[in-house]
């Protein structure tokens, strides 16, 4: 199939695919003797695999690393592991963040309350902040 076609099939554009190619994502594909890329359905299942990186919040490099330890033979499932491990711990730690900076909003939001409009200054521009 071309490019456009494998563009439509993944539900992205060619300008993606011709990105992964570069980055190593995907394989060069063969050409047709008029110069078009041409690919096979094994594309299709590396594009999905790239999907399914992204959505658990993998780099591109991250993914690239998986597929280069496939593409060598090796069952690359112990390095995915590790990465989702990490990914964990990312997540937790922007959780904790996040939660931190909700507090710090709840009580600004509090003081808020509790002061009038009009007690802002030029000079403060808004006591809020």
């Amino acid at each position: 199939m071309r490019i456009g076609e494998l563009a439509e099939k993944a539900k992205t554009r060619p300008s993606t695919l011709r990105y992964y190619e570069e980055r190593g994502l995907l394989r060069q594909p063969e050409r047709t003797p008029a110069g078009y890329r041409s690919y096979g359905e094994e594309s299709v299942r590396r594009l999905e695999f790239i999907d399914r990186a992204r959505a658990a919040g993998l780099t591109l490099a991250q993914t690239a690393q998986i597929l280069d330890v496939r593409d060598a033979g090796r069952s690359p499932c112990g390095h995915v592991r590790d990465l989702l491990d990490r990914r964990l711990l990312e997540i937790d730690e922007q959780l904790e963040q996040l939660q931190l900076l909700r507090s710090s909003i709840d009580e600004l939001r509090a003081q808020a309350d509790a002061t009038a409009d009009e007690a802002c200054t030029p000079e403060s521009v808004c006591r809020y902040l």
